[in-house]
């Protein structure tokens, strides 16, 4: 199997987010792991799971409904994006070899490109340089800048015009291994401090390996302030624990707490160990944001059905 974890840049219209669902429910073969919004970061994260045939049908429907719905000019989120489906990771799950989601990014990016007139970027794994193997290269200046961007050939696209789509502007698909999402809120309205402190705990500038982190503000149900944003790409090298443990120091040596925490998507089993500031990670997970509790789920439901005759 292989999981695929569209983000789109849609998070504030819950009519549009749901008719993404419902196109990627309707394929068969399909299992739809998790979908969340945040309306702050305006962008939402849709997690599924099937074979490659299931997958690829189930990402192009996405494509079909985003592109309709979602228009770049008027849009406006924390997060930074390059198109109405901004990004389509694609993991594999279990014993499948990473170059199945290698041959699946590569399909899958010629066909959006073809129906839909978007330019695909191939990213990670699937990348065809080094100079755009990671997302935040290829990002760099969201789609207000694209359209500069795709005139210099260093980065013409792999599939589709070397121009941005008028209201969907790019994609980004490729290959990889699982990321953790997670977000930590601070009891501050400094977006200056967020920012302080995302540099300090990212690779990027020098901080923990295998993070990466953006300082935002954010305002939604569960939190009013600021927000430092991460992305754990390989939480083998550096766990969750030291992640949150290393936030809260920083925001403590300025004198602020630590507000809370959210998990964006799912998360691997063996990712929730370890304490941090006293507390287990466990108890920052709820038992249905497993990676592997939602494959088991879906499985029962799966032979159950199967099970019954006519």
């Amino acid at each position: 199997m292989i999981e695929a974890i569209p983000n789109i840049s849609e998070g504030r219209r819950e009519h549009v987010v749901r008719a993404v669902v419902d196109a990627v429910e309707a394929i068969s073969g399909v299992c739809l792991l998790d979908h969340s919004s945040d309306p702050s970061h305006h962008r939402s994260v849709i997690t599924f799971a099937g074979d490659a045939d299931a997958i690829y049908e189930a990402v192009l429907r996405l494509f079909q409904v985003a592109v309709r719905h979602i228009d770049l000019r008027e849009h406006d989120g924390v997060h930074p994006r390059l198109g109405a489906v901004d990004v389509v990771p694609l993991v594999p799950l279990g014993t499948t070899p990473m170059g199945a989601c290698i041959d699946l990014a590569q399909r899958t990016g010629a066909a959006v490109a073809e129906r839909f007139d978007v330019p695909v970027y191939l990213y990670e794994a699937a990348a065809s340089a080094p100079h755009r193997r990671y997302l935040e290269q290829i990002r760099r200046g969201g789609f207000e800048s694209l359209a500069t961007k795709l005139v210099d050939d260093a980065w013409t696209p792999d599939y589709g015009p070397a121009r941005p789509h008028p209201s969907a502007g790019a994609c980004v698909v490729g290959a990889r291994g699982p990321l953790i999402a997670f977000n930590v809120n601070l009891s501050s309205d400094d977006l200056d401090l967020a920012r302080h402190i995302a540099r300090r705990v990212r690779t990027s500038t020098g901080g923990l390996p295998a993070v990466k982190a953006l300082g935002v503000r954010v305002s939604h149900a569960g939190h009013h302030g600021v927000q430092v944003s991460m992305n754990l790409t390989d939480y083998r090298r550096t766990p969750l624990a030291q992640v949150i443990a290393s936030v809260a120091r920083e925001a403590a040596t300025k004198g602020v707490d630590v507000a809370g925490s959210e998990l964006v998507g799912l998360i691997p089993a063996d990712a929730v160990t370890g304490h941090a500031e006293g507390t287990a990670v466990r108890d920052l997970i709820r038992p249905d944001q497993i990676l592997e509790a939602r494959l088991a789920r879906w499985e029962l439901r799966r032979r159950r059905s199967s099970s019954v005759t006519p």
